[in-house]
């Protein structure tokens, strides 16, 4: 059976909510992203910051969580940073999608059974990416990657074949004030967050 594991990336946020301190925002989201990956079957689960982030990452990790400190927060350094370490499959998840559900990222996953690469989008149609996930090694033909920027159209252009990529259910980050609106509080999750928005939240 393959090695896999998921590694949540966390990078800079450049938005909070008005009155709600950017530290705590960022390490709300980052504490439920790490949390959901926690309940996830049959994958080995992983933190990726820049070392001006450790901080953050020691304090939202569970004890036996493993964390990667890269040059740059994408996903090609992340994949850099597991040369080596044994696994055969790797997906990176942005830091700041408190609410994305497990299934999501087993349908990240999942195409590479077959598929060297597979991209989950940003949902909205915008730029940047929910997630990205390879074979290791990684294929040579994969272009640097950017959370924020990149587009699946980009990387299928890259790809010797339109088949060597895959692009699965899209989800939402919160990146914005509009995005708020699609949080549905009768999911359950997103604890931390949950919390700083509605006052409840105690502090850090």
């Amino acid at each position: 059976m393959a090695r896999r594991v998921v590694v949540a990336l966390l990078g800079p946020v450049a938005w909070a909510p008005p009155g709600v301190d950017p530290v705590d925002w960022r390490a709300a989201l980052a504490e439920d992203v790490v949390d959901l990956l926690a309940t996830l079957n049959e994958v080995e689960t992983a933190v990726a910051v820049t070392p001006t982030d450790r901080q953050l990452a020691d304090v939202v990790v569970w004890p036996d969580t493993a964390v990667y400190e890269v040059p740059e927060a994408t996903p090609n350094a992340v994949f850099a940073a597991l040369a080596g370490a044994g696994y055969d499959q790797v997906a990176v998840i942005a830091g700041d999608a408190p609410d994305v559900p497990g299934l999501t990222i087993g349908k990240l996953l999942r195409p590479l059974t077959t598929r060297s690469v597979a991209v989950a989008p940003v949902e909205g149609g915008g730029p940047g990416l929910l997630g990205v996930a390879t074979r290791l090694p990684v294929p040579a033909w994969l272009p640097a990657l950017d959370m924020d920027n990149s587009r699946p159209a980009a990387v299928r252009a890259a790809a010797p074949r339109p088949g060597d990529l895959a692009v699965t259910p899209a989800w939402r980050r919160l990146r914005g004030p509009g995005d708020l609106a699609f949080l549905d509080p009768a999911v359950e999750g997103w604890e931390a967050t949950r919390a700083l928005l509605s006052g409840t939240a105690r502090p850090r």
